[in-house]
């Protein structure tokens, strides 16, 4: 259930490329979570802890978390 959770939620994460070569990845449906890295592929990665993290706290503290619609494709 959290893995579909975290799969879903990357699934929806888009990435920038930044004016300075960096990459920059949020997933807009869970607020404040973003990251910014020098590869895509560490963006993805940095992006996916802050994800975890997120999840886990919002748990800690009681918080529903945010309903993600999984895209049929």
């Amino acid at each position: 259930m959290l893995t579909n959770y975290i799969r879903t939620a990357m699934h929806k994460a888009t990435y920038e490329l930044l004016e300075d070569g960096s990459f920059y990845g949020e997933i807009l449906e869970c607020q404040g979570v973003w990251a910014n890295a020098a590869t895509l592929e560490a963006c993805r990665e940095d992006l996916q802890d802050t994800l975890e993290g997120w999840i886990v706290l919002g748990l800690r503290l009681g918080h529903t978390l945010s309903i993600l619609d999984e895209e049929v494709t």
